[in-house]
This record gives structure tokens, sequence and C-alpha cells, in this order.
């Protein structure tokens, strides 16, 4: 074997672990009885520990530098600086930190799901505290090793390539010009008359209807599925994709369009280049363009007039109610394009949601760079939502700074993917419109044309290309905000 095909099969090797974890920590998310917390914990942390034992082999060494010298295709190439990468990460942390910040993490994390219902947030900073020391002395492991801040080597994890500078520059545009629009449109749609759904929303009809719509959207299910969680998310593997939603009895606008949401994700991932399984570069380039995803389904898409057209449909056969004008097109446009400024962010509306992003990134970047303390966490909360949105949190925070999963295990540099995601998703939309009739196909109820569209440019791509080089690919520049501007001046100040 040569020292690639050696690495490859190294790869493979990890993969397969990993695709353990990912399948136990869905369980753990979704199933597990809560006595099971502290057995599962213990033995995720010691399953992370012999993944990093494996990243971090004396002979990888000899391989990369033998593999270098190889002559290799492009393709090839590219598998090599993905590999790569991810054994220099690896390589950076010493086991007992990876261990103890998985443990802190599940702790964090399971306690969490109590004491945000409880708005504890005295209990919860107890745990949360080892969570961020772990998580500042990891960044500065990774600061010093690659020449970049604290929040920085985090962020690089996430995104590749991105920093603070950049996003900076980035999201002081979008303050700019967000709070005059959400203003603008609050006041518009003040003027018109929208039907909230009331009464008995059975779960098991939500999930149904749910079910459908992931039809619709062409999930397979003979390889992944739908289940309930306390937070949405999408997980596993991409030959058993795992997604979650939770439902609320007294509505379903939310759950359905969190299932869409999380299809959007789970469709990236069962479309991953095949020839690549179990290699980096077979993985989804970053979480910005896994969200670009997820919000290109949501967004692009699921809020569309055209998708609308099926969920007031779907819903009404449904729910089977004698409401037709709750579930008429009309109705449902209005429900689904409701601008509101409101307190939690998964069930913020497409306008008001980069705000809660950005006060999300700006309190993690001061935290991991050792500018603020956690324990201020929760008054730069306050004043940070006050300041964007014009809502107060004091002492509410379970609607603060308490509503997220990300920050309990330590997942710091992950929020900015949202913004960026929903900005890569409206640049794929309006290149796509060049060539793909958009609406016609959502009408029709065939979406391949649009499915076939990101096939093509991202998903069968993984990580072969940097995400700079993906974007420019596929749209013809790289990630350009004004496509995310226009596209919701258009939506909401229409007409």
């Amino acid at each position: 074997m040569s020292a690639f095909e050696k690495l490859l099969s190294h790869s493979k090797t990890i993969s397969h672990y990993n695709h353990l974890a990912a399948i136990c920590g869905w369980d753990q998310a979704s199933m597990m009885p809560s006595g099971g917390n502290q057995a599962r914990s213990e033995a995720m942390a010691q399953l992370s520990v012999h993944i990093h034992s494996l990243h971090t082999q004396p002979q990888l060494t000899d391989w990369f530098a033998q593999a270098e010298q190889e002559s290799l295709s492009p393709d090839q190439n590219a598998s090599l600086r993905e590999l790569k990468r991810q054994w220099q990460q690896a390589n950076l942390l010493p086991e007992q930190l990876v261990q103890a910040k998985s443990l802190a993490g599940s702790k964090c994390e399971h306690a969490w799901r109590t004491q945000r219902k409880e708005n504890d947030w005295k209990g919860f900073e107890k745990n949360w505290a080892e969570v961020v020391k772990l998580s500042q002395e990891e960044a500065q492991i990774r600061a010093e090793a690659n020449n970049l801040t604290p929040y920085d080597a985090m962020l690089d994890i996430y995104e590749p390539g991105t920093t603070s500078a950049s996003l900076d520059c980035l999201f002081s545009d979008v303050k700019s010009w967000l709070p005059d629009l959400i203003d603008q449109v609050i006041n518009k749609q003040s003027q018109e008359h929208v039907i909230e759904p009331t009464g008995q929303f059975a779960t098991e009809t939500q999930k149904a209807l749910g079910l459908e719509v992931m039809k619709l959207l062409q999930f397979d299910f003979n390889h992944g599925r739908l289940d309930e969680s306390v937070h949405p998310f999408c997980g596993g593997v991409p030959t058993d994709v795992r997604i979650t939603t939770r439902y609320d009895e007294n509505e379903f606008v939310q759950s359905l369009m969190g299932i869409v949401h999380e299809t959007g994700h789970a469709r990236y991932e069962q479309g991953l280049p095949k020839a690549l399984a179990d290699t980096p570069a077979g993985e989804a380039r970053s979480m910005g363009i896994h969200e670009s995803q997820s919000l290109f389904f949501e967004m692009q898409v699921g809020r569309s007039d055209a998708f609308i057209e099926h969920l007031a449909r779907l819903a009404g056969q449904h729910f089977n109610t004698a409401n037709s004008e709750l579930f008429s097109q009309q109705n449902f446009q209005k429900l689904y394009t409701r601008v509101k400024k409101d307190f939690i962010r998964v069930d913020a509306d497409e306008l008001t949601y980069p705000a809660h992003v950005i006060l999300r990134y700006e309190i993690e970047r001061d935290l991991i760079n050792g500018n603020i303390k956690h324990t201020d966490v929760p008054e730069l909360w306050n004043v940070k939502m006050q300041q964007y949105l014009g809502l107060s949190t004091k002492d509410n925070f379970k609607s603060g700074c308490m509503q997220d999963i990300h920050w309990t295990d330590g997942a710091f540099g992950y929020f900015p993917s949202y913004t960026l995601g929903a900005m890569y998703a409206a640049q794929y939309m309006a290149t796509m419109k060049s060539t793909v009739d958009v609406d016609g196909a959502i009408r029709s109820g065939d979406l391949t044309p649009i499915f076939t569209w990101l096939s093509d440019n991202i998903w069968s791509k993984g990580s072969l290309l940097t995400t700079d080089e993906l974007v420019k690919q596929a749209t013809g520049e790289t990630l350009n905000a004004a496509h995310f501007k226009t596209h919701l001046m258009s939506r909401y100040l229409k007409g």
C-alpha cells in the first residue's frame, strides 16, 4: 500500500468509530432515559479519547510526509489536504483535555434540559463554568499553534479560513440596515389580518404531516428517520441520518418548518459523494455550507409562495378542520412570513434571525478571547437584546442566555454559521433561477430540478474544494451578502 492508501484506510477506521459516536449522541438526546446519562457520558468520553488516540498515532507523521511526495490526482490531493487538516487539529489537544471536555459537556447539557425549564441560572452556571474554562484552554492551544486569536482558532473548526475580522465587517454592514428593515416590515404587517392557530394539534398528526412534507422534499427514508427531542437537530451519518423536531400541541407552525430545516441538513448528508464515504473529503465542507442547505430548504424554498401552497393544502387535509380560512394559502403565507421581535432564536422569523446570531457571536467572541467572564453573559445578553430587538431578558435566563444547546458542550464558533448559511442560500437561489424554473418545479410537486442543481454544485463536491472555491464555482463569485439583502427586501416589502 502507498502511504496515501494507508492514510485512507486509517481514516475509514476513525470514521467507523465516529459513526458509533454519532448514533450514541442522537440516542442520548432523543431516546435515552435520564437515568442513563452518567454511564453514557463516561462511555462517550472514553470513545472520544479512543478516536483522539487514533488521530494521533506516531506513524501518521511519516505517512503524511511520504504521501506528499507521491503522485496523486487532484481529488486525491484534496483528500490529503483534508486528512492532514483533521490530523493537525487533533494533535493539538492533549488526551486529558479531550476527555475532560467531553465529560463536562455531557454533564452540563444533560442538566441544562431541566435547569432551563426552571430558569435556574445559578445551577447552570456551576456546570457551565467548567465548560467555558476547558474551551478557553482549548482555544489558547489552537491559537498558539495557528497564530490566531483564541476565538478565530475555534471559529476555524467550523468555518475554515473565516476570521472574526471578516465577520465583524460583514455583520457591521447587516446591523446598518437590518433594524430599519425590521421596523418597516412590522409596521407594514400591522395592517394585515392573520389567523393564528388555536386549539389542539395532536403530536401524532403533526408528525404525519411532517413525514409527508419530507417525502415532498425527497428525503430518503431508507437512510434516515424523524424523531423528537428537546432541541431540533440533524445527527447520525450519511447512510443513517437522524433528524428531530419538537412539538407544541397548541400550534403546528414551528415544528413543521423545523422539519423542513432539518430535512435540508439531511438531504445534504444523503447527497455527499459516496465514492469518498468515510474520508474527510467526503464530508460536509463547513457548518456555514451545511446551514446554507437547511436554510435553502427552510427560507428560500419552504417560505416561498409556491411551497406554501403545498403546506396549506397538506395541513388542511391532516388536521381536517372546519376553519378553512386558517388553512388558506393566503393565511399560511402571512403565518410563515410574519415578522416579530421575540426572544427565542429557533422560533425567530427570517428577518430578525440575524440579530439573534450577531448577539451570540459578539458575546462568544469576547468570552473566548478572555475579554469578558462567563458570569457577565446574562447582563450582556440583556443589553444586546434591548439594543438589537428592543426586548429585556433581565432575570429571564430560559428565554435569554440559557436557551441554546450549543454553549453547553463548548461549541464556541458555531453561531456565525447560521447567518453565513442564510447568505450563501440567497446567493444559490439567485444563481439557480437563471437556469431553473424554481417556482414551476415547486408548484408541480416535483422538486427534482432544484435538487439536481444542489447535488451538482454543492452536495457531490463534499470537501474537495475550499469554501470560497465551492461557492465561486457554483455561483460565479465568492460570498456576496448583497444577495441576502435583496432577497429580504423583495420578499418582505413586495406589494
